[in-house]
């Protein structure tokens, strides 16, 4: 009987069972290969066996070289048959087994002889297959050909030597650039791919001259390109000299606009589309530039073609990041699509409405989406979530209506990425908007208590303890947090033992009560519930007693670790394992953020690292390795605790006689240079090694001692070391001038003895500068905004920068946080695409002694100009106003 006829899109869990090749193997598909081999060819059937062939080449089946070797020959006996369907699948299987050089010479006079058929399918296949499997000893020989295919009269063969060209470009480029004048001539030919490649080719052999493809653009923007696809390449060159000339114009002429908007008047919808997302993509793109380009798209919004509809929506959707007013006008249009069977399109509509809708059109929308978000899955939600984020906080007094909508959909079904979402929204709110406190933590608490996400649960309820006790009526969120305690896995119980202390230590009428609940937390089955009641039970006092808690353990509650968790860890295993009758002290543990181990510094090409000699490699980081390193030289020792050692500056270029960087390691009152020097020169033995340093631009520092290296054979790292003295406490900043000083002798190659007698040379090294940001040390914060508002606003320091043009709002940020040299928090380094304005968060400990928060706000001033907003909060005024000095001075 058989089967009805079944869609594929019905059921795609039963695509298998429709394939033809289900099942097939490859040693099955070999033997029937050599049926190749027939006296009489059956084409029909060496089609199929091709066919079965080809399949598991692509499905990433391989053969042996035996295998690929025998299907080749046999491959190429079918060349005697005259089926010309037959010979197309020889052309395909020759491509796909690339054969081997010696291969090759079996097809090459069959290909050859095809090229110069009279067929021109024919003639199309077998340039492209000859081009690909050739060399450039036999491609000098038909290059006659393919100039001669380039300007055929048939399209299909003219662009099979196209496209064959636009590939050996990147194998044989000095032959193609050859056949510069037969492209130029195919550039103006009338068939629509012929003119499509032959620009693509064109622009490849001229790319890195650019003044040449300046020339190309001028000249064919003149309406010499008649075919769509050529046009829409045309634009994207058009494009990339815009940028171009942007960069290097400061009157701010845009040259080719003009044609890129004579573009939006074209026939075809992929040119109009493409000049569309070209002028919107524009750098300073300005709102006149902008309108004629909103208004096509506008018009394809209504299109009744889905591809046009999701195309404008989606470009509409990155315009709306930073020109939101340019595409009002288009609100209505793209309301419309919100009920668009396509759910792509209906989300993008959805989040480019929520980026520039205003106030009274904010209860509408959420009409809309509320029916909407059922049918869509739960990636699209996160977009659709973080657009009523932003809106929310574009529109402070709606939060009601965005903050219950939010809630709804956080009790419906969903994953963990789409619920954390939602999560962090809500605590995003209530943290920006003082009226959403109260009613967000309500929701959250109502949240936990069916959430399965442990992680979620956690997170929440440390929130809680965090917000909690500031508001109206702290005793409200007792229960859910206490009902966590008796119905959850150890993990959270945990954390809601931390959550219920905190409330505790902050709110004294609720200590009592909050004693009760951790009193029966002391009978829980986990030990680390147990031991976290007995720890907060008597931190709190012990007796339940109305009192106000102590500071002390106010901060060790809600203040943020001032060292970092890595080093932390270290130095507790380092305590372990070294017993001692010392107490721990966490003073001791280094407060600069850990960086790679040691083996994977940065080497410069051809060298071995210039590195620590003695200091061990492996996992150790480079702060451990530094201090030891230093620490064993008796002449430091009286220098006191070492606050900071830099990363390695290269002091030479790469491939030079002799590698040199230098790390520079600061005391409080002292800055030692450590010299990492390589030999690179196998004939050489360098003794009595030191570095001249000159610090007359440095004049608050004096060189007090130096410790030069005894041998420096070759490819072997050595060390020599300076010593300067500073003002105590001070930053001093300075420029050093260095030349390397050493004894060479000669080497014998055969017995690897040097000479007795040696010549004193000099090797002039880069200059070294010490900057206020040496004296920084990166210091992770976990909570920054707790951080900040612990540290108060007694010396904070605020002041608004003009930071001039910049490549863009990311290279601003990045020479900031250089300049500073401190560690960025919450991930804020990273600045989002498009963005016209980024908070940048940085904390560190200025000299070894104050702790330093600053929020860095940037945004775009002028086509190119950037602006900052810079807030210091630090233990000690003096520090805040020097953090300022640094970045007025840099």
């Amino acid at each position: 009987m058989a089967q009805p006829l079944v869609k594929k899109d019905d059921d795609r869990d039963d695509e298998a069972e429709f394939s033809p090749f289900l099942g097939i193997e490859k040693g099955a598909v070999l033997q029937e290969a050599r049926v190749f081999n027939d006296p009489q060819l059956d084409a029909r059937r060496c089609s199929q066996v091709i066919t079965k062939l080809l399949y598991l080449l692509n499905q990433g089946e391989t053969f042996t070289k035996t295998e690929a070797t025998e299907v080749f020959f046999s491959v190429t006996k079918l060349f005697q048959s005259r089926d010309i369907a037959l010979r197309r699948m020889v052309y395909l299987m020759i491509k796909e087994l690339s054969p081997s050089a010696d291969e090759v010479i079996i097809v090459t006079s069959s290909l050859m002889k095809d090229m110069n058929s009279k067929t021109d399918m024919y003639r199309a296949n077998a340039i492209r297959v000859l081009c690909r499997i050739t060399d450039g000893t036999l491609l000098t020989q038909i290059e006659r050909y393919l100039k001669q295919a380039i300007v055929d009269k048939n399209p299909i063969v003219a662009s099979a030597a196209l496209v064959s060209g636009i590939h050996l470009l990147q194998t044989n480029p000095e032959i193609v650039k050859r056949w510069s004048n037969e492209v130029q001539e195919t550039v103006q030919s009338r068939a629509a791919l012929v003119q499509f490649h032959a620009l693509a080719l064109l622009h490849q052999i001229r790319q890195s001259d650019r003044l040449a493809v300046s020339k190309l653009v001028t000249s064919l923007t003149r309406g010499t390109v008649r075919s769509p696809l050529a046009q829409c390449l045309l634009i994207c060159f058009t494009s990339q000299v815009i940028r171009e000339s942007n960069m290097n114009n400061q009157t701010g002429d845009r040259p080719f606009y003009d044609y890129l908007e004579g573009c939006l008047r074209h026939k075809a919808e992929m040119v109009i589309f493409e000049a569309a997302r070209a002028i919107t993509e524009l750098s300073g793109v300005t709102s006149r530039e902008l309108t004629p380009a909103i208004t096509v798209l506008q018009l394809f919004l209504s299109s009744s073609k889905p591809v046009l509809r999701f195309a404008a929506v989606r470009t509409l959707n990155k315009v709306a990041m930073t020109h939101p007013m340019a595409i009002t006008n288009c609100n209505i249009d793209m309301e419309s699509l919100i009920s668009d069977q396509n759910r792509s399109i209906a989300t993008l509509a959805i989040t480019t409405l929520l980026k520039t809708g205003n106030e009274s059109s904010v209860d509408r929308l959420m009409k809309q989406i509320t029916n909407f978000m059922s049918d869509i899955a739960d990636e699209f939600k996160i977009v659709v979530v973080d657009a009523i984020r932003s809106l929310c906080l574009k529109f402070p007094l709606k939060y009601r209506s965005l903050m219950n909508f939010l809630s709804n959909i956080l009790r419906e079904e969903g994953g963990f990425d789409y619920k954390k979402a939602i999560v962090d929204s809500i605590v995003i709110l209530i943290r920006d908007i003082p009226d959403a406190k109260e009613s967000g933590l309500l929701h959250l608490c109502e949240f936990i208590e069916d959430c399965e996400f442990t992680y979620l649960s956690t997170q929440i309820l440390h929130f809680l303890g965090i917000e909690g006790p500031k508001t109206s009526d702290p005793s409200k969120y007792i229960r859910y947090i206490y009902n966590r305690v008796i119905l959850e896995n150890a993990t959270v119980r945990a954390s809601a033992v931390s959550t219920l202390a905190k409330f505790g230590a902050m709110v004294d009428s609720l200590k009592p009560r909050i004693f009760v609940l951790l009193r029966r937390c002391l009978f829980d089955s986990d030990d680390e519930v147990r031991d976290r009641a007995t720890l907060y039970l008597s931190m709190l006092g012990g007796d339940g007693a109305i009192v106000e808690t102590d500071k002390d353990v106010k901060d060790f509650l809600f203040g943020s670790l001032n060292v970092p968790l890595v080093n932390l860890e270290t130095s507790l295993k380092n305590y372990v394992q070294e017993p001692s009758e010392e107490l721990f002290d966490i003073d001791s543990v280094p407060k600069e953020v850990k960086s790679q181990p040691l083996a994977a510094e940065k080497k410069a090409p051809g060298k071995k690292p210039a590195g620590l000699g003695a200091a061990p490699a492996a996992p150790t980081s480079t702060v451990d390795a530094y201090e030891k390193l230093i620490s064993s030289i008796p002449e430091f020792s009286s220098f006191g605790k070492l606050s900071k050692s830099s990363t390695p500056v290269e002091l030479t270029e790469a491939e030079t006689e002799y590698a040199v960087n230098v790390v520079k390691h600061i005391f409080d009152g002292h800055v030692v240079f450590q010299y990492n020097c390589t030999n690179t020169i196998p004939e050489q033995l360098l003794e009595n090694v030191s570095v001249i340093v000159d610090a007359s631009d440095a004049e608050e520092f004096s060189e007090v001692s130096s410790k030069p290296l005894r041998s420096l054979p070759y490819d072997s790292p050595g060390q020599t070391f300076v010593v300067f003295e500073k003002p105590d406490g001070v930053p001093a900043v300075g420029k050093f001038s260095n030349m390397l000083k050493f004894v060479v002798k000669e080497v014998d190659p055969a017995t690897g003895e040097a000479e007795e007698d040696g010549v004193e040379d000099e090797y002039q090294l880069e200059d070294l500068e010490v900057v206020a940001a040496d004296y920084m040390v990166k210091l992770g914060v976990s909570n920054f905004r707790n951080a900040w508002e612990s540290m108060g606003p007694h010396f904070e320091r605020v002041d608004e920068y003009g930071l001039g043009p910049r490549e863009s709002l990311a290279e601003a940020v990045s020479s900031v946080i250089n300049l500073l040299g401190m560690q960025p928090c919450e991930g804020t380094e990273v600045v989002p695409t498009n963005s016209r304005s980024h908070t940048c968060l940085l904390s560190g400990v200025f000299m070894s002694s104050a702790k330093v928060l600053v929020r860095l706000s940037f945004g775009i001033d002028g086509p190119k100009a950037v602006a900052m907003k810079l807030s210091v909060r630090s233990e000690d005024e003096s520090i805040s106003d020097a953090i300022h000095d640094i970045v007025s001075s840099g």
